[in-house]
């Protein structure tokens, strides 16, 4: 799987509540919750982000609550990718749930800057800026993981046959 955006980029601890706040979580449409997302700390974020771009973070993305809705309305909104220095282990369980793909990757995290254009082969863990030409190796998931990703996420997949 390849992705190629913009980089959109947030610092540390960004937390479940800041991606999607909870005066939101009386509805799980995605949809619904991609009009929201970021809000809090980004309020131009739903104007800016396009289809592909990539979201780029800190140490600790995604910590706070265990809710899903965190990663549904990153997806939602169109962003394909989540590179960051390190994940929330809840966060990163949910991502994977729901489709959402995510890497950690502690020097392209740092180096990436906010505008930049980024590609990700997720199938080898290559993420390049190309807005500088530097190359980063993330380990890229194994490919049970890499299926559920492809199929959309856990229930999908298990819709799909690839998991039992």
């Amino acid at each position: 799987m390849k992705v190629k955006g913009t980089a959109i980029k947030y610092g540390d601890n960004i937390d479940t509540d800041v991606i999607i706040p909870a005066r939101y979580l009386n509805t799980s449409e995605p949809a619904e919750l991609a009009q929201h997302c970021m809000e809090d700390i980004d309020l131009d974020f739903r104007n800016k982000v396009r289809p592909g771009d990539i979201m780029v973070g800190g140490d600790n993305f995604g910590c706070g609550s265990s809710r899903e809705h965190a990663p549904i309305a990153i997806k939602a909104s169109g962003i394909s990718l989540v590179i960051a220095k390190s994940f929330a282990r809840i966060f990163y369980r949910n991502s994977i749930n729901i489709g959402l793909a995510i890497v950690e990757c502690p020097e392209a995290a740092q180096a990436i800057e906010n505008g930049h254009t980024v590609s990700a082969d997720l199938d080898t863990g290559l993420i390049t800026d190309e807005t500088t030409g530097k190359a980063f190796r993330a380990e890229p998931f194994p490919p049970f993981i890499q299926e559920i990703i492809s199929a959309g996420g856990l229930v999908e997949a298990a819709k799909k046959g690839i998991i039992r």
